[in-house]
């Protein structure tokens, strides 16, 4: 977890495809509430909850502006993501080596 005093770390807020899909639509633009539940088949208390997972998660941060509240990405903790993906990418390119060895001398 990225602090001690967060209830979500990133793995679990991205493990919901609803919360990643808000995470992309917050990746070009702050929006409001209204507008992000909008996106979705669902309720707005179903869409506050999300919200409130990928805050605590350091994910997206929120602000009022008058009787709005408007949220925005902040992709900094999305690097313990990545970090933990790229470990494995060695395994993938060796995997993906032996298939092209393989492909190769069975040309020959």
């Amino acid at each position: 977890m990225q602090s001690s005093t967060a209830r979500y770390d990133v793995f679990q807020a991205v493990a919901d495809p609803t919360r990643r899909k808000i995470l992309k639509l917050l990746a070009d633009k702050e929006m409001p509430i209204a507008s992000i539940t909008e996106k979705f088949p669902i309720t707005r208390t179903a869409v506050n909850k999300h919200l409130f997972v990928l805050s605590e998660a350091g994910l997206v941060s929120s602000k009022k502006i008058g009787r709005e509240t408007r949220y925005a990405l902040q992709p900094e903790p999305l690097q313990e993501l990545q970090k933990w993906l790229s470990f494995f990418e060695i395994y993938w390119d060796n995997k993906l080596s032996a298939l092209k060895n393989f492909v190769e001398s069975d040309d020959e």
